[in-house]
This record gives structure tokens, C-alpha cells and sequence, in this order.
């Protein structure tokens, strides 16, 4: 036997080494298999909101997410005054993909001074990167610590506002104010400076006691800071109830496969009983149509374009008052509700409708249950809305006057006949139309608070109109 072949092993455990080798094969590929996932290198992503280089008493939300392996870990310090104080430090022990959290940072400041001061947010995950200690993300950035909010002078307000109507306040915010206005219930108005006469420091909201809030609901005007820091102050006034009507309307048959049914686009929407097809109408539609009224109407031109009171269409008269509160019936069923959001004006068939004021066409073309449908920015908020209109002679951009025809009156949409559906609106809000058909009311309530009057001086005015009044006997 030669030396070769002594050193080659016996044919008989060639395939025991083989097999060896095909073992650590396959090890080796199902270890890369599950390994190579746990060393991957994409880094969490951190999002502060607000983002901003100021910081105070407003509660600061910390956003984490991992697209890799999950999150490990989030910390969150501030240091001021050479002494780090921790604001949040989480250990996930098992992988966490996105959190979120909210730092109330009004309990987290006790014994910190206004002033300079650097906020760090680490976030790591759970790779073997990075020598197994993971991927890490940090934001570090200087900010200021500012806890004092802003200040308000209130100049001149409203004694009395209508249910569903306007009230304007004129105010001065201290200068370091980012975001003000009046908020009450879920709605915000925003003020806006610039349009006082001889005071451009001065600040001015239109604001509403909207249909749907509560008599009791207290409005409020905000001013908040670039920290988060808000100031707010009570309004006082007397709200006027302005009842509204209770309506009951049938709805037949006839009325449904006439006028209902073919507001709706998807054929396959149009089948179902009578009482489905109205439903997805009244409810479904009419949502979605109210909705893109108020996104169109809550942008704001900050310039007043319209000027005195606002004009009725001319002969017109009201057939169907704002916010009456409707029951729609079918077979002797209650099936829905709804407010009518406006006027309903007639006078003949086609008759020419008129801009209730000057202002620039916001939007113009089919508006479903409200049919061909035309709205005008006056400004400062204030939009009006003109509906079921069997023409259109504007188009969106046009600068209008007073008066001036804008298409004819029809029975487009949900019309049961030939009419014009007149709605104001602010800041994406329906609102009392009847105020500002009011000359009086705009001279009382608006046009001096433009002018720049006090408060008081507005006071001593209509006071003083008052008493030179004559005395009328009470009727009993």
C-alpha cells in the first residue's frame, strides 16, 4: 500500500464528511436567513409636534418609528442651566414598530427658568448593527424655554348676539401671539389685524353662536405663543334666542325616483328600496356636499370686500327659514333629520339672482343636493351661498358688485321647485342670514368697531340714540 493511500481516507466515510459539509451549509444559510434581517441598518425616525424652537407649558408629542427590527428604546432630556432633566425614558421589551408620546410639559418644568436650553431625543432599535448595540437616532437642538403666555386687551366687544347669528370683537394681543381668536364649542374663528382704522396693531374676529351649540356654551378668546403658551378670556354677552321651526316634510315615491335618485352618480348607489335611496341622499350626499362648503368657505381673504348691508334678492320673499330643524317621513316613518342651512327665496321661475354683496367668486358648478351652485368671498371670512340655480353666468375669480345677476333661480339638486337657496356663511360655518340684511345692525355692531371706536365710545353712542327716542307706550 503506497503513502498516497494511506493519507486518502476509505472510500466508506466520504459521504460522512459530505454530509458534514452539506450540514454546515445549511447552517450557515439558515443562520444568514434569520441573522442578516437582525442586522439591518435603517435608523428609527423621530417627529416633534410641534416643531418648533420654543418651549412651554403645551404638551410636546413625541413620534417614533422603526421600519427595521422595532424599537428598543426612546429617551427624552432637557438641559437648562447646566442640569439635564428627563422629560421621558422608555425599555420596550419586546419590538415595538411606531410610539407616540405625549410629554405634558406643564409638570415637567417645576424649577426651570425661562431661557436658553438644548432638547435631545434618542430613539434606538433592536438590531445587531453597529457592533449589536442597534441603529440610533438622535435630535438635539437649542431652544427656549418660555412659559408666560400672552397678554389681551379686549377694546371693544358685543352686549348681544343672536342664536345662530354674528358677534365682533376688536382686541390687541401682545406682539410674541402666533395664533388667536375665538373658539366656542368645536369651532374656531380666527382673528385677523390690519383692518382697524388707525390701529394696524389691533386685531378684529368675526365670530358666530353657531345653530348647533349649546345656548349655555361659553365663547372664548385665545391667543397662543409659538411655545404653545394660551391665553384665554371669557366673552360676556347676552345670547338673543332666535327660535327656529319644527318641519315635518313626506317624502313620496315619486319625489324619490324624480329628484333623489339622480343625484346619485354610481348607478349601483341608485338600487334599493325608495327608503335606502333617500337615505344615501339625504344623509350620505348631503354630508359630503356640506363638507365642501365649509372647506371652501373656511379659507380667508384677510381684506373686507363688501361694504353696508347686504341685499335680499330683490322681490323676493322667504318661503323656508335658517336652521329649521326637519323631519323627513316616509309610509307615516320618521326615517331622517337635517337643519336647512339658509333662505329659501322665490319669486318667478328663472328670476335673475343677484350677489348679495360685492366680492370674488369662490367656487361655481354642480353641488349635489344643492344643484348648480355659485359662492362669493367677501372677505374677512364671510362667504355667501347661492343654490339651485338653473344657470350660471360667473365664473370662479370674477370680482362681483352688488347686485349684479350671477346666473337664474331653478330647481337644480334637491329642489322641490323653482327657487333660490341663500346661505351665509364664516369661516366654514352657517350662519344667521337676516343680520346682515340689516342696515341698523351693521351701523350699531360692525361699522364702528372698523372705524376703530372703544368698546365705550360704541356704548355712549347708542345710548345716547336711545334717549333721544321718543317714549312709545307699551301694548299690553
Amino acid at each position: 500500500m503506497s503513502a498516497l493511500e494511506l493519507r486518502r481516507p476509505p472510500r466508506n466515510f466520504r459521504w460522512v464528511i459530505n454530509f458534514l459539509y452539506f450540514i454546515v451549509i445549511i447552517a450557515l444559510l439558515g443562520g444568514g436567513y434569520f441573522l442578516v434581517p437582525r442586522f439591518e441598518w435603517h435608523k428609527p425616525e423621530i417627529k416633534l409636534t410641534p416643531d418648533t424652537d420654543a418651549i412651554g407649558l403645551a404638551p410636546v408629542e413625541i413620534d417614533v418609528t422603526d421600519q427595521g427590527t422595532g424599537l428598543k428604546s426612546v429617551t427624552a432630556t432637557l438641559t437648562s442651566g447646566g442640569a439635564e432633566h428627563g422629560l421621558a425614558s422608555e425599555q420596550y421589551d419586546q419590538p415595538v414598530m411606531q410610539k407616540k408620546i405625549t410629554i405634558a410639559l406643564s409638570s415637567k418644568l417645576t424649577g426651570i427658568k425661562e431661557g436658553l436650553a438644548v432638547l435631545r431625543v434618542s430613539a434606538r432599535d433592536r438590531s445587531l448593527w453597529n457592533f449589536f448595540r442597534g441603529n440610533e437616532t438622535v435630535i438635539q437642538k437649542n431652544v427656549a424655554i418660555d412659559i408666560t403666555p400672552p397678554t389681551v386687551e379686549l377694546i371693544a366687544d358685543d352686549r348681544y348676539v343672536n342664536f345662530g347669528g354674528v358677534g365682533m370683537i376688536v382686541y390687541k394681543p401682545s406682539p410674541d401671539t402666533v395664533t388667536t381668536g375665538v373658539k366656542i364649542g368645536n369651532y374656531f374663528f380666527p382673528g385677523a389685524k390690519g383692518q382697524i382704522k388707525d390701529h394696524p396693531d389691533h386685531y378684529f374676529a368675526f365670530f358666530a353662536h353657531p345653530y348647533n351649540v349649546a345656548e349655555d356654551a361659553k365663547a372664548m378668546l385665545v391667543a397662543t405663543d409659538k411655545a404653545g403658551n394660551a391665553r384665554e378670556m371669557r366673552l360676556v354677552y347676552e345670547l338673543k334666542n332666535v327660535k327656529y321651526k319644527k318641519s315635518t316634510i313626506s317624502i313620496s315615491d315619486d319625489f324619490i325616483q324624480s329628484k333623489v335618485a339622480p343625484l346619485l352618480n354610481d348607478v349601483g348607489a341608485r338600487q334599493g328600496s325608495p327608503k335606502e335611496i333617500f337615505l344615501r341622499v339625504n344623509k350620505g350626499l348631503r354630508k359630503e356636499n356640506e363638507d365642501k362648503i365649509a372647506a371652501i368657505t373656511r379659507k380667508s381673504t384677510p381684506s373686507v370686500l363688501w361694504k353696508g348691508a347686504f341685499s335680499q334678492l330683490s322681490n323676493s320673499k322667504v318661503e323656508a327659514n335658517f336652521a329649521d330643524a326637519r323631519t323627513y317621513t316616509y309610509n307615516n316613518e320618521a326615517i331622517d333629520n337635517s337643519y336647512h342651512l339658509g333662505y329659501d327665496l322665490s319669486v318667478t321661475k328663472q328670476y335673475a339672482a343677484e350677489a348679495a354683496n360685492s366680492g370674488t367668486v369662490a367656487f361655481v358648478g354642480d353641488l349635489g343636493i344643492y344643484g348648480n351652485t355659485v359662492i362669493i368671498d367677501h372677505g374677512t371670512g364671510l362667504y355667501t351661498l347661492y343654490a339651485h340655480l338653473s344657470s350660471i353666468d360667473v365664473k370662479v375669480g370674477d370680482q362681483i358688485k352688488q347686485q349684479q345677476a350671477i346666473g337664474k333661480t331653478g330647481e337644480t339638486g334637491l329642489a322641490a321647485g323653482d327657487h333660490l337657496h341663500y346661505g351665509v356663511y364664516l369661516h366654514g360655518v352657517a350662519i344667521l342670514p337676516k343680520e346682515w340684511w340689516d342696515q341698523k345692525w351693521i351701523n350699531d355692531n360692525i361699522q364702528p368697531k372698523l372705524e376703530g371706536q372703544s368698546g365705550d365710545a360704541i356704548a355712549q353712542a347708542q345710548e345716547s340714540k336711545s334717549a333721544r327716542k321718543p317714549a312709545h307706550k307699551r301694548r299690553r
